[in-house]
């Protein structure tokens, strides 16, 4: 018998190898892929994201565990397709025009992933209008915007503007990034504000149930 508890302990310690080889025998021992997914990959970095957001781990160890379970969904992606399971949520990431800053991007895209989002990451300085034609395209529930600069902030406002304009249904926008508040996001009109990655996992389950 397949055992996901072991995977959960090789995606929390980051132990790639072993994510992927536990991942394998899973799938060859006919476990469900949800379960796998679930109770294996999902459930290691959820504790990896609650230590984060304690402060017992720090941004490297997310890293690491990130990589494992990038890793071993290689080798669950396929079959999850096959059984026509998707991601729960689709959620569109990116850093606002006129700034290249990434690393808070990556890690709420990386954290967002291990929550079992689908995450299509547009990368750094991105216009308003290509975060408008991803989340059509992708038909996201969530769109994700980050500033680190003062200076991007207005860009950022554009951006939620810019979206609104659209009339997409249902979808939600988080902001964040250093200079970003909870006065900022209420001024702009974003349905919410993550101070950090750990927390923009509750914050998007908490603004898709609203």
């Amino acid at each position: 018998m397949a055992d996901l508890s072991a995977l959960q302990q090789a995606v929390i310690k980051g132990d790639r190898a072993n994510a992927v080889k536990l991942t394998q025998e899973a799938v060859n021992a006919k476990v469900s892929p949800k379960e796998i997914l679930d109770q294996g990959l999902v459930a290691g970095m959820a504790v990896v994201g609650a230590r984060f957001k304690k402060n017992e781990v720090f941004v490297p160890e997310v890293l690491i565990a990130a990589r494992a379970m990038k890793e071993a969904m290689g080798v669950l992606e396929p079959v999850l397709a096959k059984a026509g399971i998707k991601p729960a949520h689709t959620a569109v990431i990116g850093t606002v025009q006129g700034d290249l800053h990434d690393i808070g991007k990556n890690l709420v895209a990386m954290m967002w992933k291990g929550a079992n989002f689908g995450v299509i990451d547009l990368g750094t300085n991105v216009p308003p209008e290509k975060f408008v034609e991803a989340a059509k395209q992708h038909q996201a529930n969530v769109v994700g915007l980050s500033a680190l600069l003062t200076t991007t902030m207005p860009a950022m406002k554009k951006t939620v503007e810019a979206i609104k304009a659209a009339n997409l249904p249902g979808v939600k926008i988080l902001v964040g990034g250093a200079p970003i508040t909870q006065a900022f996001a209420n001024e702009v009109g974003a349905d919410g504000f993550a101070p950090d990655a750990a927390t923009a996992v509750d914050v998007a389950k908490k603004v898709l149930a609203a």
